[in-house]
């Protein structure tokens, strides 16, 4: 037995909806698409577990944030799906890829078989016996990916409240998460092996803000050691963590967010893969003509680098699974795949965002005693990457712009006096054929030609990708 669909989404998660939703949009013929998926439910706005997911009061649920509400559009529920012809195949599991006979096997013995596959199989939560650490299956032992991860999280949360919450990771997950437990009252300790939080991208600096205002918050840190080992009780619960410099920390609950590994497993031999994910072209299409890669799971060209990047964030989900849907249905309308790289969180009052690359030097400007501060990175003289804290709307799409059109830099000293004031300046000047003089100092930008099209193109999606971070900020309490 078999069913056959003309295009086949593998996975249930961010990129799973955009992509359905930019076929509708398109005109996808009832009856040709289906989405494969592991979950239960219709693909939803994973970003929203670690936020309204675990709030104490009035916490999100669905279907408040099924795709595509994350980027202020319709919500998809299962009737969505219906209506347009789409078929959720849901609670199923893909054993086996034939990238030459163009099917999928299920774990049931069902043949689905595809004249176009769109993986998006995401990534899963690195575990802790990958590194010789045993428990997690005990039951106050806790990972964030998908939905039932969340609900159990809550309940774990619940049974532990006014208890120890020890988190296992310095980076997004641990520190979302973190930041809920400690709105849900646990007494919450960090443990991380790296220097600071965040080690990927924030600088040493940037770190110690969100520390100070996390343990402001009651929140504990510990750096530069790892989790060895669990003590546990009768029951099989954890009741400390032990860690390699010879510390026992007394815990009720803990969170492991120690990383992620793309799922690629279906495609290991197959398909050509790169930086840990599937390699695609700016079309995000495979080393397969039939196949393509969107999300966590996909090493894509980022054209403002010059290199091939694996990027996990749910923003690049989002834009490149419709590009690859455009891609597909559109083909001669269709170029590559332009992103420019971003990230944001936003945890209790905090709110950043970040556009680019974090390499070369770095160049801090604003008050770090007060609510806004950020940073520039200059790399072979250019301005490369952007981050700021407690911005507006107005300044979010200032460094977005900024970012994307490279400029060159001759005076980091100007640029440090300006800081935020230097991308303003270029929102408001015309495209970048000449130098940008500012308090008498001259800050050169890059002279290569640039076609009108291509930086109108650039300004519209960085603006639109920073007024989406800036209103889903807003919303934050409630998803």
């Amino acid at each position: 037995m078999g069913r056959a669909f003309v295009y086949v989404i593998l996975g249930g998660g961010v990129a799973a909806g955009y992509a359905a939703h930019e076929f509708v949009k398109r005109g996808v013929p009832h009856g040709e698409l289906c989405i494969i998926s592991e979950e239960s439910v219709a693909p939803y706005e994973r970003p929203a577990l670690s936020k309204g997911y675990l709030l104490p009061e009035d916490p999100a649920r669905l279907p408040s944030f099924h795709c595509c509400i994350g980027s202020n559009e319709e919500k998809l529920t299962p009737k969505y799906y219906k209506e347009h012809g789409i078929e959720l195949i849901l609670n199923t599991q893909v054993k086996s890829a034939d990238v030459r006979r163009n099917t999928l096997q299920t774990a049931t013995g069902e043949t689905i078989s595809y004249k176009i596959l769109i993986v998006a199989t995401g990534a899963r939560p690195l575990k802790l016996e990958e590194f010789g650490v045993s428990g997690s299956d005990a039951a106050n032992v806790c990972y964030l990916r998908d939905m039932a991860d969340a609900e159990r999280l809550v309940n774990v949360m619940q049974s532990s409240s006014g208890g120890n919450a020890i988190v296992i990771g310095g980076g997004y997950i641990g520190m979302e998460c973190a930041a809920s437990l400690a709105i849900n009252k646990l007494n919450v300790t960090m443990v991380f092996p790296e220097a600071h939080c965040m080690a990927r991208l924030f600088t040493p600096k940037i770190a110690s803000y969100y520390e100070e205002f996390y343990k402001s918050r009651g929140v504990k840190f510990i750096k530069g050691t790892m989790l060895t080992s669990f003590d546990f009780n009768t029951d099989g619960k954890v009741t400390a963590v032990n860690l390699r410099d010879g510390s026992k920390l007394p815990a009720d609950m803990v969170v492991i967010g120690i990383g992620i590994r793309p799922n690629t497993s279906l495609f290991e031999g197959q398909l050509t893969l790169e930086k840990g994910g599937i390699k695609v072209n700016g079309r995000m299409q495979s080393s397969n003509g039939s196949i393509y890669a969107v999300g966590d799971v996909a090493a894509f060209p980022v054209k403002i680098f010059g290199e091939i990047r694996r990027l996990e964030h749910v923003d690049c989900a989002r834009k490149s699974a419709r590009h690859a849907v455009a891609a597909i249905m559109e083909p001669e309308k269709t170029g590559e795949f332009d992103y420019l790289p971003f990230f944001y969180s936003r945890v209790f009052t905090l709110s950043w965002q970040f556009y680019g690359d974090n390499i070369g030097d770095v160049f801090h400007f604003g008050d770090f005693s007060g609510k806004t501060f950020g940073a520039y990175w200059i790399h072979n003289g250019h301005l490369v990457g952007s981050f700021l804290e407690g911005g507006t709307k107005e300044q979010y799409e200032a460094i977005a712009q900024a970012t994307r059109l490279k400029p060159a830099i001759e005076d980091v000293t100007e640029l440090e006096r300006q800081g935020l004031g230097f991308a303003l300046s270029m929102s408001r000047k015309p495209p970048p054929s000449q130098s940008i003089n500012v308090g008498g100092s001259c800050l050169v930008l890059d002279k290569k030609p640039i076609y009108a099209w291509h930086a109108t193109a650039g300004v519209i999606v960085a603006a639109s990708i920073a007024s989406f971070a800036y209103w889903y900020g807003r919303r934050r309490r409630r998803w």
